[in-house]
């Protein structure tokens, strides 16, 4: 009873284990994978930052426009200015020897005018407010704003190329991680058969030995080559664990029980992959060749830029002022005007600068001639490997096919007393191993068909 009720619970816990178990198809894998990779997060903002910058060089066709403003209180007057009293008191002197109405006035006015000082200071300018704003438009920058703004774009999608790069790495190191886990399932599932097989084998020679017909050594042959496949088993579903947290890791469910949903049919073999296409004309196509034209065409822009950087710059601007000092001294004025700025100094420099850009041009296009070549090997060599591939496939399921007669044939011949236990335990070994290198062969063409693919860009 109490055995039946452990059954029991085994079989609920193992129930509820699966029922949380997430399986996981491959293009569900990738989007994970991509989804939690910080290779791509980084991509985003990349591409966020690029698209900014573009947004920072689009302002330049604008006008600048810039406001003043000064207010002042100085400790003493800024302007001062002795006014002399001669004039007027010469003109009194005059008009009262002239007048006689005021000659009676004379004794009087004597000597209030001796108290008068020969200079009167008089300060200005001890406080004050000025204030003023100016808009100014450049008509003419050497190119450097229209190429600045293409330089921008150029950035832009410079860092979409490299978050399909990006992207592409991401999809086939989690498509690796995924075919890993389901060739440590398929190895499980022949190991599972093996051991059956052996488990009769041993119910045989044990029969065998208990009426006297059978050898004890085969029995324990056998029950060795049990040992060797518990120990196995052991090591695969270890590595198997391993392997799904790996997976977990990597596309953000580290936290959660996962496993891959395929199999794979070792009766039925993959039709030939036919997915080759010209590499020549495939070559633009890759985002890596599309990203050394955009290098390219940035450093053409660069050198376009730098030669504006010599060139005269006009602008046309407008502005408008006002001022109070105090005393009465206020006033406020508009103006228009034109400005254009010749860079003398920089023409010492800028030959060299200009010549260092262009070899720069040079050097990217030198690049994208020879990496074109070099893309075109890889293609090749992918190509290679997916053809090496499948034909390692279709030796492995013929080996299958040799490995199952082989067994066969050992398992009657044993029954029939003309080969030894040795020889069909070493048939049962043949059967697996050959069954795991077509499992090998044919995960490694899966992750080799993908390889293929992004290097010609698709």
């Amino acid at each position: 009873m109490k055995r039946k009720y452990y059954i029991f619970g085994v079989a609920l816990i193992w129930g509820l284990s699966l029922k949380a178990q997430q399986h996981l198809t491959l293009e569900q894998v990738q989007q994970l994978a991509v989804e939690h990779n910080i290779n791509m997060r980084t991509a985003d903002n990349s591409i966020q930052q690029a698209i900014e910058q573009k947004k920072e060089a689009y302002t330049l066709y604008f006008p600048t426009i810039s406001a003043t403003g000064l207010g002042f209180k100085a400790n003493h007057d800024m302007m001062r200015k002795d006014i002399s009293t001669s004039d007027f008191t010469s003109s009194l002197t005059q008009a009262i020897s002239q007048d006689p109405s005021l000659a009676a006035l004379a004794p009087t006015l004597a000597p209030l005018m001796q108290m008068i000082p020969s200079t009167i200071p008089i300060g200005l300018m001890n406080h004050g407010v000025m204030t003023g704003i100016e808009a100014v438009q450049p008509v003419f920058a050497g190119g450097q704003i229209v190429n600045g703004n293409k330089l921008a774009k150029i950035n832009i999608e410079a860092q979409q190329l490299q978050k399909l790069t990006s992207k592409n790495s991401v999809e086939l190191q989690s498509e690796k991680y995924y075919w890993q886990i389901v060739t440590l399932k398929e190895k499980q599932k022949t190991l599972n058969e093996v051991f059956k097989m052996l488990e009769n084998l041993e119910k045989d020679a044990t029969i065998a030995v208990k009426a006297g017909v059978g050898m004890r050594n085969d029995l324990l042959a056998v029950q060795l080559k049990e040992n060797e496949i518990e120990s196995d088993q052991i090591k695969l579903e270890n590595g198997l664990k391993l392997s799904k947290m790996v997976l977990a890791q990597y596309i953000g469910m580290d936290n959660q029980d996962i496993d891959v949903i395929s199999k794979i049919d070792t009766t039925i073999v993959p039709d030939y992959p036919a997915i080759k296409v010209d590499h020549n004309s495939a070559v633009a196509n890759t985002p890596e060749y599309q990203l050394l034209q955009k290098d390219v065409e940035a450093k053409s822009l660069q050198y376009k830029m730098e030669i504006g950087k010599n060139m005269p710059s006009i602008a046309v601007g407008a502005g408008y002022s006002y001022y109070n000092v105090g005393n009465g001294l206020n006033n406020n004025f508009g103006a228009v005007f034109a400005t254009v700025s010749i860079p003398i100094s920089s023409w010492w420099g800028g030959s060299h600068a200009i010549r260092r850009k262009k070899l720069a041009e040079t050097n990217a296009k030198e690049q994208l001639s020879d990496n074109a070549q070099l893309l075109k090997v890889r293609m090749q060599k992918d190509w290679n490997d997916v053809d090496d591939a499948y034909k390692q496939l279709l030796l492995a399921k013929k080996s299958i096919e040799q490995s199952e007669e082989n067994l066969r044939l050992n398992r009657n011949y044993y029954h029939a007393g003309t080969v030894t236990m040795n020889d069909l335990l070493d048939a049962q070994q043949k059967y697996q191993q050959c069954r795991d290198k077509y499992t090998d062969a044919y995960s490694d063409l899966q992750t080799k068909i993908l390889e293929y693919k992004q290097s010609i860009g698709e």
